[in-house]
């Protein structure tokens, strides 16, 4: 049996890193045990395709993370390890088939100034919507940065029931239920709802589900706001400095510890049993990074008799969403964008408009490649040149219309009947870096090196990705705000004493702003 700590922490993604930071600091003992090899979750970074071009191989942007309370409780801190951001003004662009785009600027006259030029009106109307997003924005933070039922949301929603009226306040509630389309169908521009929809993907949701547009206006404020920052060198060094951070404290973060089995004793989490036979002590209680499936039932670190039956019914139907396919590319120069400012972006968004979105979506939820593609491309070595070589470039696709278990192709070109295979995800790749090439002529003729991650090698990267789902859970309404994770759980705590649940599977979701791993680390003693 290991020496006794406080906490023990299972899994090593960003909610872990944020907790286990904040409770070094009031002087617990932590550790977190994690079962890969390299600690970090999803935050990985290595040079996949060259030597050289340093990727980061799942995520790499942290706007949700420099506008979040543990940033502004850690972050000075985590800068004197090392931790260094890097911006642009940039965030986020579209190209259409036709060469027309659209770059949102962190400066809102200007976005205005553009959308105005585009289609007369539409400027005017992202404005108001801004504005008005803006003037209710700690409502909306104050939701996400809260245990949902607690005192201090109580308090949140009486104060403004009390300006805004009962009317008020529910047709505030009302128009935050509304869907992406419906949302985007005030503008007049492809070019508005081409930018903004694709936004809607990065959360885990459906152009068409609840809440959709909701989260479409947290994405435009916050990028228009924060930017899109990246970690000098590679998202790996922000893991670097929480470790550096927290072996100042005394807390270690180990890698290579698979942990099989909570233990109880007389109904308490004293401590972990790990595959390879060690056992770690905890005298304060164990919090979990998992998925609902990974901690109840026959596969959860709890034992099944440990919690009420309908916890493991409810945690056996929890839903998975869409999978996730993120391709690497390493290029000699900049692509040949239609114009030269789109070089500039930190992600741009590729594709044929919303109608193709939401055409691709049904034919990935169905179990299909789709024939075309909503591309996410992230351009960070426009923001970090430090990437890659003097005078080289990369890029990061992210593909969000991804089927976790494939049948077949909407194309009829590739044979998916064997599901994911090497040869099936390098067709597909072949199929978008095609449809890229596009709207950057000559791309396919002067890739240097390439990788491609299908839904299996994602999970295989991190188990909680089933089904290559990055977001650990659809986030459709029956699994959001205070149904995330299971409607039978109360916030971050279990059926079990001592035993804490955080991660992308519970409030407030998938992002990389460490919320649930803040909430959980401010709330232990």
């Amino acid at each position: 049996m290991v020496a006794k700590l406080d906490y023990i922490i299972v899994g090593s993604g960003i909610n872990s890193l944020v907790c286990a930071g904040l409770l070094a600091k009031k002087g617990r003992r932590v550790a977190i045990l994690e079962r890969e090899t390299v600690a970090g979750g999803c935050i990985k970074s290595g040079e996949v395709t060259l030597p050289g071009f340093n990727h980061d191989l799942m995520s790499g942007y942290y706007p949700d993370f420099l506008a979040s309370p543990a940033y502004s409780e850690l972050g000075a801190e985590l800068g004197e390890h090392g931790l260094e951001f890097l911006n642009t003004e940039y965030p986020s662009g579209v190209i259409l088939p036709d060469g027309r785009y659209f770059i949102l600027t962190t400066d809102r006259a200007t976005n205005i100034d553009a959308l105005n030029a585009i289609s007369a009106g539409d400027g005017d109307l992202f404005g108001e919507d801004m504005d008005e997003f803006g003037a209710n924005a700690h409502i909306s933070f104050g939701l996400l940065g809260n245990e949902l039922i607690s005192y201090s949301v109580a308090k949140l929603l009486f104060g403004e029931l009390r300006k805004k009226g009962l009317i008020g306040l529910t047709g505030f509630f009302g128009k935050a239920a509304q869907s992406a389309r419906g949302w985007l169908a005030q503008y007049e521009s492809e070019e508005a709802r081409a930018c903004f929809a694709p936004w809607v993907l990065h959360a885990g949701m459906d152009i068409d589900g609840a809440m959709s547009g909701y989260m479409g206006r947290v994405f435009a404020f916050a990028l228009e706001t924060v930017g899109m920052p990246v970690v000098k060198g590679g998202s790996e060094n922000l893991v670097k400095a929480f470790q550096s951070m927290l072996k100042r404290y005394d807390c270690d973060v180990l890698t290579n510890v698979d942990v099989e089995s909570i233990e109880l004793k007389n109904g308490l989490a004293v401590g972990v049993r790990c595959r390879e036979g060690r056992r770690f002590a905890a005298r304060k209680g164990v919090i979990c990074n998992v998925p609902p499936p990974y901690l109840y039932g026959e596969k959860g670190l709890l034992p099944r008799a440990a919690a009420p039956d309908e916890i493991q019914k409810q945690s056996a139907a929890y839903k998975f969403g869409r999978g996730n396919m993120i391709v690497h590319l390493a290029l000699p120069q900049k692509p040949n964008w239609p114009h030269a400012d789109l070089t500039k972006a930190a992600m741009l968004h590729i594709g044929d408009g919303l109608a193709q979105t939401t055409q691709s979506l049904t034919d990935a939820k169905n179990g299909y490649l789709p024939k075309r593609a909503t591309i996410a491309v992230g351009q960070k070595a426009a923001v970090d040149p430090s990437r890659v070589p003097e005078g080289r470039f990369s890029l990061w696709l992210q593909l969000h219309e991804i089927p976790r278990k494939l049948k077949g192709d909407a194309a009829g070109v590739i044979d998916g009947s064997s599901g994911w295979t090497d040869a099936v995800k390098n067709q597909y790749a072949d199929r978008i870096i095609s449809q890229l090439s596009e709207y950057a002529p000559g791309l396919e003729e002067i890739i240097l090196g390439r990788n491609v991650y299908a839904p299996p090698d994602l999970e295989r990267l991190n188990k909680n990705l089933v089904g290559g789902d990055p977001y650990s859970g659809a986030n459709t309404l029956d699994q959001f705000l205070l149904w995330r994770p299971l409607r039978g759980t109360r916030g971050h705590r279990t059926p079990v004493k001592n035993v804490f649940h955080i991660g992308a599977s519970t409030h407030p979701g998938p992002g990389l702003g460490g919320g649930s791993g803040y909430l959980v680390g401010k709330q232990l003693k």
